[in-house]
């Protein structure tokens, strides 16, 4: 067991857990930030999608020991009332189905749009590849991306 102080959603968090723990189930199990999912454990479905220094990564497979000073924002994190544009760009075009996939979607796509803030069709899909939606709502997916976009 070691100590990490870690800054999550901006604020300072001082954890004791062992040096291998994923990211994901420090945020889940010692933070109680549920809003990142676990799908898979192996980094291939996106479910737990968080911004590691405003980088999409996928915390399931990133050990706790890893992250150091950098700053870490989940789904929590990215609006304190749901106010981003991806996140009202996701209502308006009603993408969730079951739902399960899309705060990792949403932080995906966020962090991409950040890097790119005029994608076209072909960029979306490239950056949004792998994170999976059981539910197929990938049209939707790409339309809120684009209405975000517009409206960032």
């Amino acid at each position: 067991m070691a100590i990490f102080n870690l800054k999550i959603n901006g604020k300072k968090h001082q954890i004791d857990v062992d040096n291998s723990t994923p990211l994901l189930w420090v945020l889940r199990d010692h933070l109680g930030l549920v809003g990142t999912k676990y799908g898979c454990g192996i980094a291939q479905c996106g479910a737990c999608t968080v911004h590691l220094n405003n980088k999409a990564i996928r915390s399931c497979i990133v050990p706790i020991s890893s992250i150091g000073d950098q700053s870490v924002v989940t789904i929590e994190g990215l609006s304190e009332d749901g106010n981003h544009p991806v996140q009202k760009a996701w209502l308006e075009h009603d993408v969730a189905q079951c739902g399960y996939c899309q705060t990792g979607q949403i932080m995906n796509a966020s962090a991409f749009l950040k890097e790119n803030p005029n994608p076209n069709d072909e960029e979306i899909e490239g950056a949004m590849n792998g994170n999976i939606c059981r539910c197929g709502t990938y049209t939707r997916i790409k339309s809120a991306i684009k209405t975000a976009a517009e409206n960032s």
